[in-house]
């Protein structure tokens, strides 16, 4: 019995690439307003493309259950030199569940995941394949430049935020790497294969290892509106991927509980010596009022810390689906069996 996977058969090189083509996972939450000219770059990129390395590509919309018209501006898109998909989800799940619907949908071997707010420009996907067919590479990530236009917390949470999940990994995440990034077909079939319902891209992403390269980037300005992850919801995020990837905060809650330990059995050794050599005890009230709060306060803590890795493995064992598609349709760049199709289906 296999206890892993051989994807060597999926290898490419610059000969089998163009026959593998290229799938751009898109996934959508209310971006009416800046689809058609994300679409329209898209088609430029695909032509491209097409022109340098003879390949093929597709495009995956997936609308993570917006509020507004991007579902119908999806539809009116044009299979221009590319193949149009677009996966409607019968909710919205979250971007973690909507990348995994995309890449579950995309059919072609290497697989692309860029926003749909126009922050991640299609200008550099062209770099990001000459990664993977002209040098080999298997994951092509993307990551910030730098933070220079953020405030001095957000650049300190950010680097703890690493530091924290990268504590005691055997492999590290990446720091300021994003969403944006491409899979060659081997890396995009194991990370199909990875089945925990609690997904962390990022970090799933680096897990499966291969060739990866960084490739530093200036986010473009958005589109259009304003971004919707104000600092509670990156807290969330923060916490979610945490704990749905690493140990670290399990580790944390054990130093810290043996710090407070220690320090407590450092503070009953200076009492002993203080009624040794003196004779008087310490007057203890205030004391021991403290010290009560301290634990408490850092036993609720580890409680807290442990319950949400208790609420994580019930997750797992319901095995609910990440998704639900609603509704799948698909355009061909031929003209030729054009499909729509409205479906009730769950990934596992």
């Amino acid at each position: 019995m296999m206890l892993g996977s051989d994807v060597s058969s999926l290898t490419t090189t610059a000969k089998t690439a163009a026959a593998q083509g290229l799938s751009i996972v898109v996934p959508a939450y209310n971006e009416a307003a800046g689809l058609s000219a994300l679409h329209q770059r898209l088609v430029a990129l695909a032509k491209t493309l097409r022109a340098r390395y003879g390949l093929s590509c597709e495009v995956v919309y997936v609308d993570d259950g917006s509020k507004d018209s991007t579902l119908a501006v999806a539809r009116g898109l044009p299979a221009d030199s590319l193949d149009v998909q677009v996966v409607s989800l019968s909710r919205n799940f979250g971007k973690e569940a909507a990348l995994m619907a995309g890449l579950d949908h995309a059919r072609r071997g290497a697989v692309l995941f860029m926003d749909g707010d126009g922050q991640h420009s299609p200008d550099l996907v062209e770099r990001l394949v000459a990664h993977w067919i002209d040098d080999g590479y298997d994951v092509v990530y993307t990551a910030k430049a730098n933070r220079d236009n953020e405030s001095a917390a957000r650049r300190f949470a950010v680097r703890g935020f690493y530091a924290l999940i990268n504590w005691g990994a055997r492999q590290k995440i990446p720091e300021d790497a994003g969403d944006f990034r491409l899979l060659s077909p081997r890396a995009a079939a194991a990370l199909r294969q990875l089945p925990e319902r609690n997904r962390f891209f990022k970090g799933l992403a680096s897990w499966i290892g291969f060739r990866q390269i960084r490739v530093d980037y200036e986010p473009a300005p958005r589109a259009h509106g304003v971004t919707t992850f104000n600092a509670g919801r990156l807290i969330g995020l923060s916490i979610e991927g945490l704990t749905s990837f690493s140990v670290a905060p399990l580790r944390f809650a054990s130093l810290l509980g043996a710090l407070l330990a220690f320090g407590a059995f450092l503070f009953g050794l200076s009492i002993v010596w203080e009624v040794w050599t003196t004779g008087k005890q310490v007057p203890g009230y205030p004391s021991l009022v403290v010290g009560l709060m301290t634990i408490g306060g850092v036993q609720l803590i580890m409680i807290g810390i442990v319950g949400e890795y208790i609420g994580k493995i019930l997750s797992e064992l319901k095995a609910r689906p990440i998704y639900f598609v609603a509704e799948h349709t698909e355009k061909r760049a031929d003209g030729t069996a054009a499909e729509s199709t409205t479906t009730r289906t769950a990934a596992e």
